[in-house]
């Protein structure tokens, strides 16, 4: 639940960028280049990089999607990526829902 509450923190080439949910257009240096992201909340979580190289003029697109959960690596590419712990996170849902379910039928029964 935290993966959309917490914008991510992001480092090219070492330095902090401040970014935000959706599209960021970072000028870079030509060169190679190498971009960070991660998510901080109780612990940092999310992590992910990506190096590559940048000809003069070019326009390098990067796509990060933050896990649904604190326990599971960020993912990272050229083209749009999926969102890791999704079953996780559903299977979690699915639990408090029976679990809720049980507590409320035993209290009627009891």
């Amino acid at each position: 639940m935290t993966s959309n509450a917490i914008t991510p923190s992001c480092r090219v080439n070492g330095y902090p960028v401040k970014v935000r949910y959706g599209e960021n257009l970072i000028p870079v240096p030509a060169g190679p280049a190498r971009v960070d992201l991660f998510a901080q909340w109780l612990r940092t979580y999310g992590q992910a990089s990506l190096e590559f190289q940048i000809e003069p003029g070019q326009t390098v697109p990067v796509f990060y999607a933050a896990p649904m959960h604190q326990f599971t690596t960020g993912s990272i590419g050229h083209a749009k990526v999926k969102r890791k712990g999704v079953g996780a996170f559903i299977g979690l849902m699915a639990g408090v829902v029976v679990f809720t379910g049980l507590v409320v039928a035993l209290a009627f029964t009891g």
